[in-house]
């Protein structure tokens, strides 16, 4: 099966434009067809996979799983609500992927078969949980489980936004006050503190010759921050042990390493606790949300907890092996495990995580606001003082 794009004109006689998988343009008209789309014309794409990184928004798969929840526990047919759900999305891209589905389903494949078709859209994870849905006849509360683990993402993901975009908006404020003063005040004031004739202080010297840098190479300081995570980002996909380092140096960072491990925790033990919740095995569920967590070195500890696991340990003796969780929350899985209610225990793990990591944001937040503000009151203090202090000097002499 190949991505076409197409041109078709819809029920209003609007003309759009999308792709869509199908063996042939035959194929693809009937497809379109079906979507009450009519075919104008289609050319296959031949790098493909160019047009199928697109990711689907987060809402969109929460109102799909919403919805779908809502149907299936309702007692409508799996095929009849995809059909509904297919003409009421407009994002075109799902729109598309939900007609797959479909078609899919008709041809004989599950819900859970139909989704594996397209892990783009739906990871491992998820396709796993509707399996297992599947499986145990309780598909509604999966569902429902998955809407809301997906508003718990969508939320961490704003909070962790949150973390990094203020300061880095700050952060553009002070450096593009610090260049306009090294590239624009300093040099005006530059000749008329050299035409006073004074022996410049220390700090008057220092700001000049750092004026003088940043107006002939202000381009470096674009070009090697650019180039610089360029060349990561390249590192890291190329090159496992590099990945490995970086994200050991991410997770060492003073203040956003610990933040960063109890998002990345977090998001394993709702995960976790969902996927056992459901039915699936531990080791299982453990292999599952190794992909989950992105980061290489939480990502061995798992597979070695898998592995203790595998070998007859319990999940608590396990997990205090790979020392990845504070000794609180082993209490927690300890208490959990003992009583038969695992999942519930994950559960409080991730709300534990969860609170932790909103606490910590707003806290790293109220202290980046007067870092800020000193960062940027220093330097307007030391060219201030650059630059007043030999006019001072000479207004004294004057006077005298």
């Amino acid at each position: 099966m190949s991505l076409f794009t197409y041109k078709a004109m819809n029920e209003g006689g609007r003309v759009v434009h999308g792709q869509l998988d199908a063996i042939n343009l035959v194929d693809l008209e009937m497809r379109l067809k079906r979507m009450e789309l009519d075919f104008i014309n289609g050319n296959e794409v031949r790098q493909g996979g160019f047009f199928r990184g697109g990711k689907i928004p987060k809402p969109e798969l929460i109102n799909f799983c919403f919805h779908m929840e809502q149907l299936t526990r309702a007692g409508v047919p799996i095929l009849e609500g995809l059909t509904d759900l297919r003409d009421s999305i407009y994002h075109p891209r799902f729109r598309e992927v939900i007609t797959s589905m479909i078609e899919a389903i008709e041809g004989g494949r599950t819900l859970s078969q139909s989704m594996d078709e397209h892990p783009k859209v739906f990871d491992k994870v998820f396709s796993s949980l509707i399996r297992a849905g599947e499986d145990t006849g309780n598909l509604p509360a999966v569902l429902k489980s998955l809407t809301e683990s997906l508003k718990w993402e969508d939320e961490l993901a704003s909070h962790t936004k949150k973390l990094f975009m203020y300061p880095a908006f700050v952060g553009t404020i002070v450096l593009g006050v610090t260049f306009f003063l090294m590239v624009y005040l300093v040099p005006q004031m530059a000749g008329f503190i050299k035409n006073m004739g004074q022996d410049m202080p220390t700090q008057t010297r220092v700001l000049l010759a750092t004026s003088a840098f940043v107006k002939q190479f202000w381009y470096l300081f674009l070009l090697v921050p650019a180039a610089v995570t360029i060349g990561i980002k390249l590192a890291v996909e190329a090159n496992p042990a590099f990945r490995y380092r970086f994200d050991e140096f991410k997770l060492a960072l003073p203040v956003l390493g610990p933040i960063l491990r109890k998002i990345i925790l977090s998001r394993f033990a709702s995960v976790f606790a969902m996927m056992y919740a459901s039915g699936i095995a531990i080791i299982d569920a453990i292999r599952a949300t190794e992909d989950v967590v992105g980061n290489t070195v939480i990502e061995g500890g798992l597979k070695h907890a898998g592995q203790l696991i595998a070998e007859g340990q319990n999940v608590t003796v396990a997990f205090q092996n790979i020392n990845l969780f504070p000794p609180l929350v082993i209490r927690m899985l300890k208490v959990g495990e003992n009583t038969g209610a695992l999942d519930s225990a994950l559960l409080n793990v991730a709300y534990f995580y969860n609170r932790d990591v909103k606490e910590s944001i707003e806290k790293v937040q109220a202290m980046i606001e007067p870092a800020m503000t000193l960062i940027l009151g220093t330097i307007l203090g030391w060219v201030m003082l650059s630059v007043l202090g030999p006019i001072y000097d000479v207004i004294t002499k004057l006077k005298i």
